[in-house]
């Protein structure tokens, strides 16, 4: 078993839509209507507003790759790329998705690893992160790494309101 992670590009702006897509839709289509899915997945995912998230320097995204094939990517936002005013001192995991066939390889504790890394090498004294609260295996992974919720805000899916908990863990 091989893991490797590397810093996405913009070279790599269509293979980060690609893995968006399919790892969004593995997660969630289930319980969403088609129409709400097009409609965040278009909103979200389309090539410009991919690349206008690579080209922030305040956001930075990471493939995992799992034997040479990427099974998944984290987005961490720092400053005003925050989702949430959070300050300074704070690091947000904004994405971290595995592709499902690579579930239960422990990716995920790797792209978490790398977003702790990299808050602690910025002197950040929280990470941060919103999961929606129908999302049990995420939210009690979380859990498991030491994340407390303490907070919730609302995102939407097309027109669907849905409450996604905050959860943060501090560092230092």
């Amino acid at each position: 078993m091989t893991v490797n992670i590397k810093k996405c590009t913009l070279e790599d702006l269509h293979k980060l839509q690609e893995i968006s897509y399919e790892t969004f839709n593995e997660t969630f289509k289930h319980h969403n209507s088609p129409e709400n899915m097009s409609a965040y997945l278009e909103r979200a995912f389309n090539l410009k507003q991919l690349e206008k998230e690579l080209s922030n320097i305040s956001s930075q995204f990471f493939f995992v790759y799992f034997n040479k094939e990427v099974a998944g990517y984290l987005k961490v936002n720092t400053d005003d790329a925050q989702s949430e005013e959070m300050g300074d001192e704070s690091l947000e995991i904004e994405r971290i998705y595995i592709k499902n066939k690579f579930q239960k390889q422990r990716l995920g504790k790797y792209l978490l690893n790398k977003a702790m890394e990299m808050a602690m090498e910025s002197n950040k004294k929280k990470i941060w992160l919103g999961v929606w609260e129908k999302n049990k295996n995420a939210i009690a992974f979380y859990k498991k790494m030491g994340f407390v919720q303490n907070g919730a805000h609302s995102f939407y899916m097309g027109d669907e309101e849905q409450i996604d908990f905050i959860m943060t863990k501090t560092l230092i």
